[in-house]
């Protein structure tokens, strides 16, 4: 029996054949198509298929990348501060003594509330010193803010300009923080040479612990108020 050759095989018969399978497909019936039209519809699925979690997975990977791109540059400015305050500890270390040490200083010069009536004291014993004539020296209503209390004093003297130019230098140089605000200098009707100086003079002094502690409740139910 004689063997056929690769070269009788006819290619031109199997293209027809190929092509024989594609024609009158049911396409409300897959299942039911011939071998290559089944193998190709399968191929194109599982390619179109692939393509879709390969373009997704893309996309997520991308988000992902820029969002670590991100973190990377501010990784590298925390990096970079960090390091130049590594640098400068040492400076910045005598910074932190010096700014303490004037914190202490300021805190010397605002009296506690029981030093108060001290302080009064002093504002009006350096009127007297320089002879002048108290005609009002009334504090007022105690002010409270969050860390100090502020304390109002009406204050009206009598005098010569150079006495009244003196108390204003003694009570700026009092050991506690003194201001005069507001203030103002008319000669006195009938007083040749006498001049009646008027002005609010404000001290200040810490808040006890009771007043903290009522300041900070204050301060949380506000919060919680606006909440």
């Amino acid at each position: 029996m004689p063997i056929k050759s690769a070269k009788n095989i006819d290619l031109a018969q199997i293209g027809r054949n190929i092509s024989s399978q594609f024609q009158g497909l049911n396409k409300d019936d897959p299942g039911s198509w011939p071998a290559y039209p089944r193998y190709l519809s399968f191929l194109v699925v599982t390619l179109l298929v692939l393509g879709l979690l390969w373009y997704f997975w893309l996309s997520s990977s991308n988000e992902e990348l820029t969002a670590e791109e991100g973190k990377e540059v501010t990784l590298r400015t925390e990096y970079t501060s960090k390091l130049a305050q590594s640098v400068n500890l040492e400076a910045l270390k005598k910074q932190r003594e010096q700014v303490l040490q004037y914190v202490t200083q300021l805190e010397k010069q605002l009296p506690s509330k029981a030093e108060m009536d001290a302080l009064l004291s002093d504002i009006n014993q350096a009127g007297l010193g320089r002879s002048l004539q108290f005609e009002l020296f009334r504090p007022g209503q105690v002010n409270v803010k969050e860390y100090y209390a502020e304390l109002p004093i009406a204050v009206k003297v009598t005098g010569s300009y150079h006495d009244i130019g003196s108390f204003v230098a003694d009570v700026a140089n009092l050991s506690r923080i003194v201001t005069l605000n507001n203030l103002s200098l008319s000669p006195v009707t009938g007083k040749d040479g006498v001049l009646a100086m008027e002005s609010t003079a404000k001290t200040f002094r810490y808040l006890d612990v009771d007043e903290i502690a009522e300041q900070r409740k204050a301060k949380d139910k506000a919060a919680g108020a606006k909440k």
